[in-house]
């Protein structure tokens, strides 16, 4: 199972309907699972949130800006070794203050998109579509450009 743990609720109407069209298209290849939280202020509110949902026996993501940086092939080749050994993968996208240290040390990789700053409910589109892509590659399927 791949798990989205993140913070906020989504209210834009597009940005609710990108996610929903690529929680679908990736429910075709492998089952998904979005844990929203509620949005704090507060890191250290939100880290006693994140760990009463966070399994630390699943494969942890930290998404991160100091993360290490993939190509859309090599995540797609990188899922795929992952899935070899892990039946449940978490990414962790953190709340406007980011993730608390103490989390971050406990999961097994960081994972950078770019240097930029997104707003939550966009990246979290942008992570699902790249999700769905590392499939479509690993298929051999036809959308990868």
């Amino acid at each position: 199972m791949i798990k989205i743990i993140c913070f906020g609720k989504i209210k834009e109407n597009y940005l609710k309907e990108l996610i929903d069209d690529y929680r679908n298209r990736i429910n075709k290849y492998h089952k998904l699972e979005i844990i929203e939280l509620k949005d704090n202020d507060d890191i250290n509110k939100e880290k006693e949130e994140l760990l009463k949902v966070i399994n630390f026996n699943d494969y942890n993501i930290a998404l991160c800006i100091n993360g290490k940086s993939y190509d859309s092939i090599d995540f797609a080749k990188h899922l795929d070794n992952l899935f070899i050994n892990n039946s449940n993968i978490t990414f962790i996208i953190g709340g406007s203050n980011g993730i608390k240290e103490e989390i971050i040390n406990k999961c097994a990789e960081k994972i950078s998109f770019s240097s930029f700053t997104f707003p939550h409910g966009l990246f979290r589109g942008i992570l699902l579509e790249q999700i769905y892509r590392t499939f479509k590659i690993n298929n051999n399927e036809r959308y990868h450009k």
